[in-house]
């Protein structure tokens, strides 16, 4: 789902399927230098019989985790934690295991642990609703683009051979050859992708679209009630700008006169009262999402599979095995309990580092939105991995 969660998102952002989260604006962001859960230290955990595990709460992510399954079983994990056949008895018994049995399927089949000493972020993000309409009319003119043929990787010319590591950067060939930098914000919004049949809908709101660019989802509604759900197809590959952190060191987020609560709903109210010093603020984020047109009940996180509301989170592959369940203990007890980490995040990085799914409505725009929890952060592997890991 190539989303930045929404409040680092609006915070940090670099990357999501996802891009970064909703939640409060922290005043100075974890930095790790950790690289994966293998080198940030691996530790047994509690017991799961003794957490407490709710039986609603364990057949959802039991559910979500049964989603998992395919993937986990197809893919290398990248944290260095598990290897596809670690997975395999747990999934095969997940296909048949029985509703209102959840926590006995949790305890039978995994172990706790903690990485990095487990001390844990949350934030959140949603799918947002926003008015939009499939073709333009009176009141819909915000274009929603679909990827442009012309995007493409290359190495610019002034990149010597020897100096081309990892993967080439995004951009355009000009008229001349030239290979350049795609088209910044300003420029997209100023018209220069207008009336190349690139349109899959219309947004109403350009302050609304622009967060749904950050969550990277979300559902178009039309006047008649059509509902279009559509999701990250691809980034110009221009820098992305944290607004609320541009916000926090120009002094217009936190306490006191004239300052903005440090929130997606603070800064969407800064916005609208100041349009054209927001208009100018949301345009110092040169990055632009591009998407498409998605079926089924529910978008879909960097796994491949829905996320689901209360049961889907994101985190980062390196410390957590994508598809692996996340047990949270944290100072908001909306956000404690038992997730399936699904999904990730351009600002969702480091160790025990969380944004979790809310869903869409209203509701969930309030949760996501002012979501900022702290505690701690239990793995739930397979039985048997933590002493192949560390021995004991």
């Amino acid at each position: 789902m190539q989303r930045f969660g929404i409040f680092a998102a609006i915070l940090l952002l670099s990357a999501c399927a996802r891009l970064v989260p909703l939640g409060q604006v922290p005043a100075t962001p974890p930095v790790t230098i950790m690289t994966s859960a293998a080198l940030a230290g691996v530790r047994p955990g509690p017991p799961i019989a003794g957490l407490g595990m709710g039986t609603g709460d364990a057949d959802a992510a039991l559910t979500s985790f049964r989603e998992s399954c395919p993937r986990l079983l197809g893919r290398t994990d990248s944290s260095g934690l598990t290897n596809q056949d670690d997975w395999r008895p747990a999934c095969a018994a997940a296909a048949t295991w029985p509703a209102g049995r959840g926590p006995d399927f949790f305890a039978r089949f995994f172990e706790t642990a903690t990485v990095s000493g487990g001390t844990a972020f949350a934030t959140g993000y949603f799918e947002p609703q926003i008015r939009g309409s499939r073709t333009r009319r009176q009141g819909f003119d915000v274009p929603v683009y679909s990827m442009p043929p012309e995007l493409v990787r290359a190495w610019p010319d002034d990149v010597a051979p020897g100096e081309r590591t990892g993967n080439p950067p995004l951009g355009r060939y000009d008229a001349s050859g030239k290979f350049v930098p795609y088209y910044e914000r300003a420029e997209i919004e100023d018209g220069a992708l207008a009336n190349r049949g690139l349109e899959i809908g219309w947004a109403a709101d350009p302050v609304e679209f622009f967060f749904l660019q950050i969550q990277g989802s979300g559902r178009l509604i039309s006047p008649d009630g059509t509902v279009t759900r559509i999701g990250y197809a691809g980034q110009n590959g221009r820098e992305y700008a944290g607004i609320g952190s541009i916000m926090r060191e120009r002094g217009l987020l936190g306490e006191g006169p004239g300052k903005y609560p440090g929130s997606m709903q603070g800064i969407m109210q800064y916005i609208r009262e100041h349009p054209e010093e927001g208009r100018e603020l949301m345009r110092l984020n040169k990055s632009w999402i591009f998407f498409r047109i998605l079926d089924g009940d529910a978008p879909l996180g960097a796994l491949g599979v829905p996320v689901r509301r209360e049961s889907s989170v994101a985190a980062d592959p390196k410390f957590v095995p994508l598809g692996a369940p996340v047990w949270l203990m944290l100072d908001r007890p909306e956000a404690s309990g038992l997730w399936i980490a699904q999904d990730t995040g351009g600002a969702i990085k480091g160790p025990n580092r969380f944004d979790t799914f809310w869903g869409a409505g209203d509701d969930s725009r309030a949760i996501a939105g002012g979501m900022s929890a702290r505690g701690q952060a239990l793995i739930l592997l397979p039985k048997g991995t933590i002493k192949r890991l560390t021995g004991q």
